[in-house]
């Protein structure tokens, strides 16, 4: 299988991504939304012609308002702004007809509330991780050779880190570009990018081990290369087929979803693209490359 004779290609290929996404994600930092730094954030919706968002934002700033961020959505504006006073709250819907529009929602999240649900949203994933690190260890704990079951785990981890890595460096430069903000809904993307992701490298292993059981019983030595390419292309029309049909559904969100879940739809694309070549292309080559390490080694 041709990922695994030139895993050294795709070992640089992926790491070149992944170190891209991290000097992003360093350098340039998440644009954190009203839900973890507290603020305001206003849905206006125009029946008419809409203003500029220079305008709106100008207008609304002297109306009180402060730290005004707007954003184009498919009937007006989605603006973020700082913790709104009572009578910036007041003004709000009157500022906003005198621009033709009207406020469709509006919610206010305290600076203390942003604080506790960021600290929750990492709790959350270091908890899901750790979750899934002991999972993989407790099911291939009867494999010990050529690979040991930890082996397995620490895989799975890099694995995950590079999934992870690739949709926050994604949106770190789309916050920088376009000012997309990470909420919530961000961290739900994540929470199931990981969660799909190692249940395709699991998909992989335990094909891995089943081939390495057959070998066993039927007494029939292979090389550990030969057993985890045979795995993947055992696996590997499964994988793609259950990825496409999954891409479909998100780019139609995307597309024709509401503005509120274009992001959650983009941060899963990016991460489903992302955990599919990965689970091939990184996770069982790295288990092959180590492997080898392991018998030049001994």
């Amino acid at each position: 299988m041709m990922f695994i004779k030139y895993r050294n290609i795709f070992f640089g290929i992926i790491g070149a991504i992944t170190l891209a996404s991290l000097v992003l994600f360093v350098t340039l930092g998440l644009n954190l939304g009203t839900d973890f730094t507290g603020g305001g954030l206003i849905e206006v919706r125009y029946e008419a012609e809409r203003p500029s968002q220079e305008e709106l934002s100008t207008k609304l700033t002297e109306g009180g308002l402060e730290n005004v961020s707007v954003r184009a959505s498919e009937a007006g504006y989605i603006i973020r702004s700082a913790p709104l006073s009572e009578g910036a709250r007041t003004a709000l819907p009157v500022l906003i007809a005198e621009t033709g529009g009207s406020v469709e929602r509006l919610t206010d999240v305290g600076p203390s509330l942003g604080k506790e649900l960021r600290t929750k949203a990492l709790v959350a994933l270091g908890l899901v991780v750790l979750c899934i690190v002991l999972y993989v260890a407790f099911a291939f704990r009867k494999v010990s050779e050529p690979v040991s079951s930890w082996v397995y785990g620490l895989i799975t981890i890099v694995t995950l880190a590079h999934d992870v890595l690739v949709p926050l460096g994604a949106f770190a430069l789309f916050g920088y570009l376009w000012g997309a903000h990470v909420d919530t809904l961000f961290v739900t993307a994540i929470l199931t990018i990981l969660g799909y992701s190692v249940h395709d490298t699991i998909v992989v292993f335990d094909r891995t081990r089943e081939n390495l059981r057959l070998n066993a019983e039927a007494h029939r030595k292979e090389d550990f290369e030969t057993v985890a390419g045979r795995a993947i292309e055992q696996t590997f029309v499964r994988s793609v087929n259950t990825s496409v049909s999954t891409l479909l559904a998100l780019v139609a969100l995307f597309i024709f979803g509401p503005e509120a879940t274009r992001d959650f739809a983009l941060t899963l694309i990016i991460g489903v693209v992302a955990g599919t070549y990965s689970s091939i292309a990184l996770a069982t080559p790295l288990l092959v490359a180590y492997e080898r390490w392991k018998g030049k080694k001994a």
